[in-house]
């Protein structure tokens, strides 16, 4: 594990650092697929990210904390063990909400970039086919970060990485890996002339698969479990429901369009 950087006697953070790096790779991304295009209004592709970030931020946190509802159950059970002081609410206040879930940063981004969408009159699934390649790349980025950090580790295994004395799997290099095909994926299915929402339809289809699937290989028991799956795994589900539902409703009115041509064709 390499959870710092020492650069000149300052300690950095492995995960920060490899945060902002995919930022600043999912920005490139999206300026090298967009720079040829004249049917983008450039304003509008700077401000929907932004407003994303806030939901990201907000998202990320409440979903950590719903993973920690043992810790909130204790909190409207006993208020006065925590609302004694200041000192031990802020110490509550950062157990509760002090991480950050993936999944719930992707949701609140999303919410957030459909609502400014809605409000300026924007086409949501015009500019979420543009942003969606940049997501797992910074995602692949994020995992680089776990993995120097030593969070979001695997199972006990004979082969892997040593955590704390322990051999484990690494799941976050086998997901990074997985971000990085789907990057390569959708960033050549986005040159093609394809529907609107197509790419992020796709994403809500193949990211859940990827993830449930590693979710079996995860090591650490903080992120939640309902009826002996993961929390992660119960959103993989519904999101992936929805992508495939996206899907069809995307492509079932040009197949219903083919057939009724073709009836016309016959008569």
């Amino acid at each position: 594990m390499l959870p710092y950087f020492d650069l000149f006697g300052i300690k950095i953070s492995s995960y920060g650092l490899c945060a902002i790096i995919g930022a600043v790779a999912a920005v490139i991304l999206v300026w090298f697929s967009t720079r040829k295009r004249t049917d983008i209004n450039r304003v509008q592709l700077v401000n929907i990210p932004i407003i994303a970030m806030f939901g990201v931020f907000v998202g990320a946190h409440l979903l950590y904390a719903v993973t920690q509802i043992h810790y909130l159950a204790f909190i409207f059970e006993s208020p006065e063990k925590v609302f004694a002081s200041w000192e031990l609410f802020f110490g509550w206040f950062g157990v509760v909400f002090g991480g950050m879930v993936f999944y719930g940063g992707f949701i609140g981004g999303l919410l957030a970039a459909l609502i400014y969408c809605k409000a300026m009159k924007l086409d949501f699934m015009f500019y979420a086919d543009i942003y969606v390649p940049a997501i797992p790349l910074f995602h692949a980025f994020g995992r680089i970060g776990c993995f120097l950090g030593g969070c979001c580790y695997g199972i006990e295994s004979h082969f892997g990485v040593m955590y704390n004395g322990v051999e484990r799997f690494p799941v976050q290099i086998i997901e990074c890996v997985c971000n990085l095909l789907l990057v390569r994926l959708l960033f050549y299915l986005s040159k093609k002339n394809l529907k609107k929402g197509t790419l992020l339809s796709l994403y809500l289809i193949i990211y859940p698969v990827i993830r449930f699937t590693l979710e079996f290989f995860r090591g650490d028991e903080i992120r939640g479990f309902l009826f002996g799956i993961s929390t992660s795994q119960w959103i993989s589900i519904a999101l992936f429901i929805a992508g495939v539902i996206m899907m069809f409703k995307l492509y079932s009115k040009n197949m219903h369009k083919k057939d009724t041509s073709h009836e016309n064709s016959t008569i």
